[in-house]
């Protein structure tokens, strides 16, 4: 016998607050992206590079939530955006801050961290058709 278990979800002001925190995070992230002077090609190339995490689900939605939630969570940009002051290298601290730009965007959007019951399932709440 198989149950099924809704995942927790945050909902109300928090939700929103979460949501407008993505939204902050995307603006700041352009907005210093912008002060480094970058190529803006390089930017809508590599935007929705962190979505290779999906391929993940091609091995099951345990493995792709892990896929996934590693390409989304902030640690990874972060010590790349660390590595690239400390060694003064614009071009990681792009990396990085393009990086944060798609968290951002995607937290904005409601699209949060994945359970392992299903892509739909993230910490913001059910995302699709489902919701």
């Amino acid at each position: 016998m198989t149950t099924t278990t809704e995942a927790p979800s945050v909902a109300g002001l928090p939700r929103i607050l979460l949501r407008l925190e993505g939204a902050a995070l995307l603006g700041l992230s352009v907005l210093l992206y912008a002060r480094l002077d970058r190529s803006w090609l390089l930017f809508v190339i590599l935007l929705l590079a962190p979505d290779i995490g999906m391929l993940g689900y091609v091995r099951g939605t345990r493995v792709g939530a892990v896929a996934y939630n590693l390409f989304h969570t902030y640690l990874a940009p972060a010590a790349l955006a660390m590595i690239g002051v400390i060694a003064e290298h614009h071009l990681t601290i792009s990396l990085a801050l393009i990086w944060f730009a798609h968290i951002g965007f995607d937290r904005a959007l409601g699209y949060g961290l994945k359970y392992p019951e299903g892509f739909e399932h993230t910490h913001l709440g059910r995302i699709g058709r489902g919701r």
